[in-house]
């Protein structure tokens, strides 16, 4: 995958990369999409208080990191499905939020900058992706507490975010 400097930097590699996903039916214009923002953002939520009782536990960090990228993807879910769109693949749902959510529309100008996705909250999703990778699939790699409540920190920092977007 490329780094997201190199999205942000090529508007068209980045154009042609969405077109790409949506040509393989991987982000899909949905006239349904809008009634599922507030399902992703509850989704979301839960994923949260999931993490919670895993942190607790602290049995289970590995866990947490996964529980912390999903709630973080269902927020970004939220922001497709905002724009009237939906996503089958990870990169495409970065790929589309780069695209939609990283400048002012005309409809968002008003949005000040804090509130829009920049270049460090894409990088934050692209590394809680490789976190949760790597807590899913390797049998030796462990979560101390105090990376899982700075991921936790981030996470809802971002979900925050996301729902003053969708509040505007």
């Amino acid at each position: 995958m490329k780094k997201i400097k190199d999205y942000f930097e090529n508007e068209k590699f980045l154009d042609r990369e969405i077109k790409f996903h949506k040509d393989k039916k991987n982000l899909i214009e949905s006239k349904h999409s809008l009634e599922l923002i507030d399902a992703h953002l509850e989704k979301s939520k839960h994923n949260l208080r999931m993490v919670d009782l895993l942190i607790k536990n602290k049995d289970y960090n590995d866990w947490a990191v996964v529980g912390l990228y999903y709630a973080l993807y269902h927020s970004c879910l939220a922001l497709l499905a905002n724009k009237g769109y939906s996503s089958k693949n990870h990169l495409a749902t970065l790929l589309f939020l780069i695209k939609n959510y990283s400048n002012f529309s005309f409809e968002e100008i008003e949005m000040i900058e804090e509130l829009s996705i920049n270049k460090s909250d894409a990088e934050f999703y692209t590394d809680l992706k490789q976190e949760r990778h790597s807590a899913s699939y390797s049998t030796n790699s462990l979560f101390n507490e105090g990376k899982i409540r700075e991921l936790r920190k981030k996470t809802i920092s971002f979900i925050n975010k996301v729902e003053l977007i969708l509040e505007k």
